[in-house]
């Protein structure tokens, strides 16, 4: 097990995976998840279970922001052990709508990986936006 070489090949992934965010390149984005993936995105549903469905939500989110998007990863932290890993960041993801209208915020997000055939794939994944709980009202404003 070489943890340095395990890591570098996770960070490989994670800028493989920016850069399919940003091209909106579909196939691209959801070739990097184990077919068995579960996600827990800061939107619309509790739960994706594989690959097709969270498929599905993904095409939705990229039809939503139909101009130019952006997506920064700040603060990842990375650990392997064997097969699996575990990485967490804060990203920046922000897209253009039909009418021009840019929105985005700071969302939280923790990543499962698991080695399947000699690669990297993301198993789990959770993206998360802060929120008040006495309003309840997300906190989209928030900074790093």
């Amino acid at each position: 097990m070489n943890t340095a070489t395990d890591q570098a090949q996770l960070r490989s992934l994670l800028d493989s995976w920016v850069k399919a965010n940003l091209a909106k390149d579909l196939a691209g984005i959801i070739a990097h998840y184990t077919a068995d993936v579960l996600a827990f995105d800061a939107i619309l549903q509790l739960q994706f279970k594989g690959r097709e469905a969270y498929q599905a939500h993904w095409k939705m989110c990229l039809e939503m922001c139909a101009g130019p998007s952006t997506f920064e990863v700040r603060e990842l932290q990375l650990e392997t052990s064997g097969e699996l890993g575990f990485g967490h960041f804060l990203g920046h993801c922000a897209g253009t709508d039909a009418e021009g209208k840019t929105q985005g915020c700071w969302l939280r997000v923790s990543q499962g990986y698991r080695k399947q055939q000699g690669a990297w794939l993301i198993a789990h994944e959770h993206f998360s936006v802060p929120f008040d709980p006495q309003s309840g009202t997300a906190l989209f404003g928030l900074e790093p």
